[in-house]
């Protein structure tokens, strides 16, 4: 029952109306098929009563005939101009759909350009892009701290590292000298008090590559 109230839509009518024309268009075909029929009827009769010599009679199916033929002329005019409204209808529910989508299209427009606003779109691109570059700076500067921090931290344990090299590699050149060295029963300095000059120890660093 809705259904029966409900407000019909442009869309509906042209639907309607491309119906009703089509409708139109099938009884004028019909009619001029009946029309065609009834001219061929119509010659056969005349060509029957010219046998027969009935002039009068000819004339006057003659004259039926002609009417008849302006008859089917008229129908070819009336279903051209139907077939022109159809087309026309046609044209003019696509620019009514058109038309929709571009009234649409419109108030969706309207309503992004009413949420958007140019100056506070720009202002704030301009603050991330500020933002941005003070975040880009302050990691950098944290990084380079950092790099100091454990570069300085691995100099100082890099540095050490070659220092134990240094002395035990000492160490062990200087075990092995006492090895070597005469024993205190032969009147010689026992192990426990060789000493390593200053020269030497210098040596051993140079050797080294350590100045």
């Amino acid at each position: 029952m809705a259904s029966l109230f409900k407000k019909k839509t442009v869309d509906d009518i042209i639907k309607e109306q491309n119906k009703e024309l089509r409708g139109t268009q099938r009884a004028i075909t019909r009619d001029r098929a009946a029309l065609e029929k009834q001219e061929k009827q119509l010659e056969m009769e005349i060509k029957k009563m010219a046998k027969t010599g009935n002039k009068e009679a000819c004339r006057v199916l003659a004259k039926q005939l002609v009417q008849l033929r302006k008859q089917k002329t008229r129908t070819y005019a009336v279903s051209s101009k139907v077939t022109s409204m159809s087309t026309q209808t046609k044209v003019m529910s696509s620019q009514m759909k058109m038309a929709g989508a571009m009234s649409t299209t419109a108030k969706t427009m309207q309503a992004v350009n009413k949420k958007m606003d140019p100056q506070k779109t720009l202002q704030t691109m301009q603050n991330f892009q500020k933002e941005n570059m003070k975040m880009e700076m302050t990691e950098e500067m944290i990084n380079d701290t950092l790099d100091d921090i454990f570069d300085a931290s691995d100099d100082e344990e890099e540095s050490q590292d070659i220092v134990n090299q240094v002395l035990d590699e000492i160490g062990i050149e200087i075990s092995g000298k006492m090895a070597k060295a005469p024993s205190a029963a032969k009147g010689l300095p026992s192990a426990s008090s060789t000493k390593i000059s200053d020269e030497e120890i210098e040596r051993q660093l140079k050797a080294l590559g350590v100045d």
